[in-house]
């Protein structure tokens, strides 16, 4: 079992199988961080960050919008995704065995890769990205 820094500033041991289900989770944000406007603000060992641009939709986030972020938790490695808690369209495309690691509307939780609901997230992400660019949020 290897282990890393928390954020919370304590050290925990951490199960592999929950650094790569992160790794492969950071992975499905590698395309998107390249785009215009976007913006990873934090990336390491607990998790990453990346922010669409800012809107004026939106004036109460002047660093930008979140897009999606990783972060390994306690008791699993979570991937939190906003396009899919604005737009019921992407959430009525979620598989039942995705939908199952669903935590509340934008969350994903997992403890350790799983290659299929991974390639499905990946579209979602995609999906969701499309969506926002349609909508002018990126």
């Amino acid at each position: 079992m290897k282990t890393e820094k928390k954020s919370s500033g304590t050290s925990a041991p951490v199960p592999a199988a929950f650094l790569e289900a992160h790794a492969a989770l950071r992975k499905i944000l590698d395309p998107y961080t390249k785009k215009k406007g976007m913006k990873l603000t934090k990336d390491g060992p607990a998790g990453s960050v990346l922010l669409a641009p800012r809107s004026p939709k939106w004036p109460q986030y002047p660093d930008g919008v979140w897009f999606a972020s990783t972060r390994i938790g306690k008791g699993y490695v979570s991937y939190y995704f906003m396009p899919i808690y604005m737009c019921d369209e992407l959430q009525r495309t979620i598989s039942p065995a995705l939908k199952k690691r669903m935590q509340g509307k934008a969350c994903f939780n997992f403890k350790a890769p799983d290659p299929g609901l991974f390639k499905e997230l990946s579209a979602l992400t995609k999906a969701g990205y499309e969506r926002w660019k349609k909508d002018g949020l990126v």
